[in-house]
This record gives structure tokens, sequence and C-alpha cells, in this order.
């Protein structure tokens, strides 16, 4: 299935240790971009935690957050560094000692060390972090579900203008000949003019090379041909819609070199303009590719 890069997952999951809320946001983006907001306590885990989400996506910018709160009695506990606290008190009492003075200091005052109190990291409790995991989980499929609606649209806005280039395409292929038949004919009446003037006639044997040259210029049946086979390309791509993004973008291109070609053989006012739709038809179906993952 087709899958924008842009999209919009959330999940709450709420248990009697704590409550996690999950957010996940992403744009367009030429390579995988993930960010991450997570509480201090829960960084540890992003290496984890961002496996899961590459299993997921390929291209895109992504930001992915976590609002976790805990019931009390369930967070992770402080842990008290003693021995940096015993040393600190064995210090001030040294000093106070060498200027013969009482040590007199209490322990409530190690409250205000913050170098002294961590907390004890997520990743050491197995089970809360196979909990986050299942969340993120359900946010991701929350997500897909997002970017698979948009990338159902995508594709079905991409058929319709594929079709109408097709149609085109047709167009351009049985109006061919007979605008290489008509140069033909206004290249003869104009070298019959010429030697007319100049008093001599038309060699046939001239007048054929010449018309050699000039049907090879005006023949786009090989690009009609491949540009009908980029075409039928882009629709099984929409079927497949397995890294469909950069596949299409690079069938595209292909498309505008062939519609070019034929532009510039076939010089006419009435192809002209269907040359001038074709363009402009690719370069819409080329933005709508951007946001295809």
């Amino acid at each position: 299935m087709l899958r924008s890069m842009t999209g919009f997952g959330r999940c709450v999951v709420e248990n009697p240790a704590f409550v996690q809320q999950w957010e996940i946001r992403s744009v367009n983006n030429r390579h995988l971009d993930i960010k991450w907001r997570l509480p201090a306590n829960a960084r540890y885990l992003e290496p984890t935690l961002e496996k899961v989400v590459r299993r997921q996506v390929s291209r895109g910018r992504v930001e992915v957050s976590l609002q976790l709160q805990f019931s009390p009695g369930f967070g992770p506990r402080p842990v008290f560094d003693r021995q940096q606290a015993q040393d600190m008190l064995d210090a001030l009492h040294d000093l106070a000692a060498s200027r013969g003075e009482d040590f007199a200091g209490g322990y409530a005052q190690l409250l205000n060390v913050p170098e002294l109190w961590t907390r004890q990291d997520i990743e050491q409790e197995s089970d809360i972090t196979s909990r986050l995991e299942q969340g993120l989980n359900l946010a991701i499929e929350d997500w897909n579900e997002s970017r698979e609606c948009e990338g159902e649209a995508l594709g079905l806005d991409l058929q319709g203008r594929i079709e109408r280039m097709g149609e085109w395409t047709a167009l351009i292929s049985g109006s061919a000949p007979g605008i290489r038949e008509e140069r033909i004919a206004v290249l003869r009446e104009r070298l019959e003019e010429f030697l007319a003037d100049s008093g001599t006639e038309l060699e046939d044997a001239r007048f054929l090379q010449e018309i050699v040259i000039l049907t090879d210029r005006l023949d786009v049946s090989e690009e009609l041909t491949r540009l009908g086979a980029h075409l039928e390309r882009m629709r099984q791509l929409l079927k497949d819609g397995t890294d469909a993004g950069k596949r299409l973008d690079f069938t595209l291109q292909e498309c505008f070199r062939e519609i070019n070609t034929c532009g510039n053989k076939l010089v006419d006012a009435h192809l002209s303009r269907i040359i001038v739709d074709f363009k402009n038809e690719l370069e819409k179906c080329r933005e709508q590719v951007q946001n295809l993952e």
C-alpha cells in the first residue's frame, strides 16, 4: 500500500504503574531523519526505540515524543551517591578542624546538592521498557494509518493524471504521421518553387534524400514507445506501493525527457499545446510524488 511521508499518530496507554502518551509527526524528506523527545530518565532507551521506528519507515523527517507520568510509588527511585556525600562531609570537617572550629553541618543540606542525586534509568526496568515499546508500536500503527490514508488519496490523484497523459500519448501518436506528411509536402512545394525560380527541375533522387533526412528527424515512434512504457511502469508502481516514491520520481524524469524530444521534433501548434499540458501534468505528478515514501 502507498504511504505518504506526511502523517500524525498518537497513543495513550494507562496502567496502574504509569501513563504513557506517544505522539509521532512526520513530513517529507529525501532520507530518514528521526528526532526524539524523551524524558530524561528514558533517554537511554533511544537506540532501542529507534529500531522499532526504523522497521516501519524508510524515508521522511520523523519526530517522536513521549510524555511519561508515574503513579505514586511506581516511578524510578532516586539514587543517592553515598561515597561522594561522605567525601564532601569529610572535607568540610577537615576544613573546620584546620580553622579550630566545630563542623556543624546538617544532613538536610545534602538535599540541595544535585550532584548527589540521580534517578534510576528506565532501561534498568525491563517490564517498563517492554510496555513502552508496546505503546510506541500502537502509536506507529495510528501514524501508519494516517499515512496510508493520505497515500491512497495521492495514488488516486496520480492514477487520474497518468490516464490523462496516456490519452495524450495516443493522440500524439495518431497525429504524428499526418504532421510528417504535411511537412514533406511543404518541403516538396518549397523545393519546386525554388527550382522553378532558378530554372532547374527537381531531381527525384535528391528529393528522396531530403525526404529520408526529414522523416528521420520527424520520427517520434521510439520516444512514444518509451513514453508509453514509462506510464505503464508508473501504473504498476502505484499498484505495488513498495518504495514507490523514489521509483516514481525517476520514471517521471524519463517521461520529461521523452516528451521534450517529441516537442522538439513535432513543430505543430495543436500538438504544442498538448505537449505543454503534458509537461504541466508531469510537474504536478512530481509534486505529489515528493510526499510518497
